[in-house]
């Protein structure tokens, strides 16, 4: 399952941009779109680093897309792709392993979306000095992500479902239709045998009518299936 715009965007308005290396108000070590080493995408973010916009992008792409992968086998109720996004952009701010544990996976798995809704919103809280305590800035990032949990979306389950793709036929005779003629012409045949071998007189030829019959509408039907054949009809 892939992550929409939508969850883009809203990773982006909250995270923001910075070039420079900071301390996030965990003490983090922090750059670009809110990557930090433990996202685990190839970056060890230390003091004094800095990195283009570009380069912050590719990053908060693969992270978004690792969080995604971890936290997808763990949701077992049908999802939509923006109630998948605000459990993706949740994950990045806390963490896959908070959110696999968290209440609002919990109650979604149950079925319960008001009551995940209302715990996505439980996670406003960082240690500040030491402290745990409640910051605007989750907060106000908690009803973000709600609000696109809410947003309707495309019908769930927003899955993709693996179809092994239809083989073009190299020949006419692979066509089930020219087979199923075959089938018919080979039984008019063998009754039209069995009628002379086994039956004599007006038995007979009527057994023989009616197999040229079947015969000659399995031909019919061969000759319709060549047709379409030679205008590109596999």
């Amino acid at each position: 399952m892939k992550v929409n715009q939508a969850t883009i965007d809203l990773v982006k308005k909250w995270e923001g941009f910075k070039a420079d290396a900071y301390l996030c108000p965990a003490g983090v070590w922090t750059i670009g779109y809110g990557t930090t080493s433990r996202a685990g995408v190839g970056l060890s973010v230390t003091k004094g680093m800095r990195i283009s916009e570009t380069e912050a992008e590719y990053y908060l792409q693969k992270g978004l897309d690792k969080f995604a992968a971890q936290i997808r086998p763990h949701i077992t109720a049908p999802i939509n792709e923006n109630e998948f996004g605000a459990f993706v952009s949740l994950a990045y701010n806390i963490g896959p392993r908070a959110f696999i544990g968290s209440s609002a996976l919990r109650h979604f798995n149950a079925g319960d979306l008001a009551r995940a809704a209302d715990s996505i919103k439980l996670w406003n809280k960082a240690t500040v000095n030491g402290k745990r305590q409640v910051l605007r800035g989750l907060v106000n990032r908690r009803e973000d992500e709600v609000r696109l949990f809410q947003t309707p979306a495309p019908a769930k389950p927003f899955e993709v479902t693996d179809v092994a793709p239809k083989k073009e036929r190299s020949s006419p005779a692979q066509s089930t239709t020219m087979q199923a003629a075959g089938v018919q012409v080979l039984s008019g045949a063998g009754t039209a045998a069995g009628a002379i071998s086994m039956l004599d007189g007006r038995a007979q030829l009527i057994a023989v009518g009616l197999a040229a019959v079947v015969m000659l509408a399995a031909l019919w039907i061969m000759r319709e299936r060549l047709k379409k054949w030679a205008n590109g009809v596999r």
